[in-house]
């Protein structure tokens, strides 16, 4: 069966030019679009499309908000798909409940598969992404509950206690903090998809964290937890 897609951008150019370039794509049916954050929550809720594509910046209620009564109200996983980099969008997404992060500068394959990975239960950051969360964190303008005095300047895998991973899973956060997906980490490590869902499965299960996105950044930081507003 095919992905069932929403698209939701305020740009009418835009949400068309993206539904032409998913249903060029046999792995996608695009069940509807939208030109807000409201229209995109109360479609979700209505129809339970698989995945949301939502903008960043939109009128009404911006993707951020949709994407948290998305995440918190139906099953259909919603994805950032923006031009906007900014770091504060970036967390908000994360810790409103944002499977992946992505900008619209990418080719439309990167798209295709950003959007079966997050159906797959995957999340998705592209490297520029992670930079600006790696950035962030590292100057200390996100709140840092009970981080280690050393953490802003420890080096990438340095502020966890490895002591609790065998190498092979260390190697798989260390890419994972990279951007690389689970198709890309098998090709780098040469082990099969499977075995790298495994790794992390089992990496998930000593940390307590939920996805791949607070991997990356328990892997940068130490921190097992996106850091929640006061």
């Amino acid at each position: 069966m095919p992905i069932k897609v929403l698209i939701a951008d305020d740009n009418s150019f835009i949400r068309e030019g993206m539904k032409i370039i998913l249903t060029s794509f046999e792995e996608f049916e695009v069940v509807g679009t939208v030109e807000d954050g409201a229209q995109a929550a109360a479609f979700c809720e209505a129809h339970a499309p698989d995945v949301a594509l939502l903008d960043v910046r939109m009128p009404n209620m911006n993707g951020v908000e949709a994407a948290r009564l998305i995440a918190a109200n139906t099953k259909t996983k919603p994805l950032i798909l923006t031009t906007f980099d900014d770091e504060e969008y970036i967390l908000e997404a994360i810790k409103a409940g944002a499977r992946g992060y992505l900008l619209k500068n990418n080719d439309p394959e990167r798209i295709r598969d950003a959007i079966k990975s997050v159906h797959n239960n995957h999340d998705v950051l592209q490297d520029v992404v992670l930079d600006k969360i790696k950035a962030q964190l590292a100057q200390g303008t996100t709140p840092q509950p009970q981080a280690p005095a050393s953490a802003p300047s420890a080096k990438p895998g340095e502020a966890i206690d490895r002591s609790l991973f065998t190498e092979r899973e260390l190697d798989i956060m260390e890419q994972i903090a990279r951007g690389l997906s689970n198709k890309e980490i098998s090709r780098k490590l040469f082990i099969s998809e499977g075995t790298t869902a495994n790794y992390i499965t089992s990496i998930l299960n000593k940390t307590g964290l939920e996805h791949r996105t607070q991997i990356a950044i328990y892997y940068l930081t130490g921190e097992a937890r996106v850091p929640e507003e006061e």
